[in-house]
């Protein structure tokens, strides 16, 4: 049964469940819900939730669980001579996985199932899995254990799901009782069902610091950490011999951004006072969504712009004429397109946070005589400031985190070099570029790629740590 049917079962059971557990309520009670400890709703709710989220959540563990599960017994049986020269037991497990659900296509269309792993490529083939080497019989054992587990392992989630849902909805109905406190029971489920909910979030950051960490840690058993850190040459190599020092892509991914930052910044910030304090209602109903647009245009239009138009202009009438340069392809393109991006990121909520001023400091100053730019500098902007930053901080880290804009505006050259004109790169794009292709996993050049990500985040991370402290320390003065 596909996990699509089977949600289908158990939300419509659960539906049911709300029909008949309403029903059985106020049959209970002869029709007088003023009898009822709770409203005839929430004995309904109350056989929902128990029928659904214990069943569905048992699904979500176990389709976590099963693959983990069966990777390990899968890989116990692959030997070490079945992982070719320069592949890995991760690429190995990925072709395990493709003929397993290739040999499953095959079946459900009804033909033979390939007797040995000599005409098992040619069958895969006819239903569209592609393999680049010969099915050795160990792998292909492998993948038929693969496909069986993975069988069993779904039948039995059907039934285990399709039982405690039953089991869940026999509960319910039978608690149904004119006393019964549904509500408290239904809010209770809820606020425990928020929780966990809110909780996603903290999970899954502490996920993607952890598998950064232990791949970083991996990384660094391969490579010098001082060479990391304290070179200042990045020229990686698949096969060795490369020099992966990060300060070229810190250095790109600094300047593109500065450069962003200095061109959305002040048009963003002088918008959104123009929108809070000085355009009448018709101009704001028109010019704050023509400012919105530009955060909905996707970055791959954003890049094209920087190639053909931006690029070429910034190339004709600066680079060439001032002897900076002759490429197209440069930090200025990237910053400048993508400062245009992050307008509306700075605007927006410059503009909510402006409105968002009581109007009574507004009324206090213009009472002892100030004039509205004097407000707006004495009094606005700085019990804004707070927010503005926010502001600011978000349009920086969207900025760190660009890539498509630098892959076509700035070029894919790690340089460090103070002319604007030339092309540079930022961490984003190697981290990409490291990672795309048919490359061996265990290598440092691969593996870079997480040492680069880490970096980042805690770059990031002491970003948000100075806004947060900016903001505290200007919250305290105007509250």
């Amino acid at each position: 049964m596909s996990i699509g049917i089977l949600t289908l079962i158990v939300i419509a059971l659960a539906a049911g469940g709300f029909l008949l557990g309403r029903q059985i309520a106020v049959g209970k009670v002869a029709g007088d819900i003023r009898k009822l400890h709770s409203l005839p709703g929430y004995y309904g709710q109350t056989v929902f939730l128990f029928t659904a989220v214990p069943a569905l959540l048992l699904m979500l563990g176990w389709l976590l669980v099963q693959p983990l599960l069966i990777h390990e017994r899968i890989g116990a049986m692959i030997a070490p001579e079945d992982i070719a020269s320069g592949s890995s037991a991760s690429l190995v497990m990925s072709d395990v996985r493709r003929i397993a659900d290739g040999l499953a296509l095959i079946e459900a269309q009804g033909a033979a199932i390939p007797d040995d792993a000599g005409t098992v490529r040619e069958a895969l083939g006819r239903v569209g899995v592609a393999l680049g080497a010969d099915v050795k019989p160990s792998v292909y054992a492998a993948a038929q254990a693969y496909g069986a587990m993975s069988a069993t392992g779904g039948k039995a989630m059907s039934v285990a799901v399709l039982v405690l849902a039953l089991a869940g909805f026999g509960f319910a109905i039978a608690r149904i009782r004119p006393a019964f406190r549904a509500r408290n029971v239904s809010e209770t489920f809820v606020r425990a069902l928020l929780i966990g909910a809110s909780s996603v979030a903290i999970l899954t950051t502490l996920g993607i610091v952890l598998s950064l960490v232990f791949e970083t840690v991996h990384f660094f058993k391969v490579y010098p950490f001082a060479d990391f850190f304290f070179s200042l040459t990045w020229n990686p190599k698949f096969g060795g011999g490369s020099d992966l020092g990060i300060w070229p892509l810190i250095w790109g991914t600094l300047y593109i951004s500065l450069i962003a930052l200095l061109v959305a910044v002040p048009v963003g910030i002088f918008s959104a006072i123009y929108l809070a304090e000085y355009a009448s209602k018709k101009v704001r109903a028109v010019v704050k969504p023509l400012l919105e647009v530009l955060a909905g245009i996707p970055t791959i239009v954003y890049g094209l712009f920087a190639l053909i138009t931006v690029g070429p202009a910034l190339r004709d009438w600066f680079a060439q004429p001032l002897g900076l340069g002759s490429s197209s392809s440069s930090v200025m393109t990237a910053g400048v397109v993508m400062g245009i991006m992050l307008i509306p990121f700075v605007s927006s909520l410059s503009d909510d946070i402006v409105n968002a001023v009581p109007q009574s400091l507004r009324d206090g100053s213009y009472g002892i005589g100030a004039t509205q730019s004097e407000t707006i500098r004495q009094v606005i902007l700085p019990a804004a400031l707070p927010g503005i930053v926010g502001a600011v901080l978000l349009a920086a880290s969207r900025a760190i985190g660009e890539t498509m804009i630098v892959v076509m505006g700035a070029g894919a050259a790690a340089k460090m070099s103070l002319n604007p004109f030339e092309a540079m790169t930022t961490v984003t794009v190697k981290i990409v570029s490291q990672l795309t292709g048919d490359t061996e996993f265990n290598s440092p050049e691969t593996l870079v790629a997480f040492a680069l990500g880490l970096t980042l985040f805690v770059f990031t991370l002491g970003l948000n740590i100075l806004a947060l402290f900016i903001v505290r320390k200007y919250r305290e003065q105007y509250e």
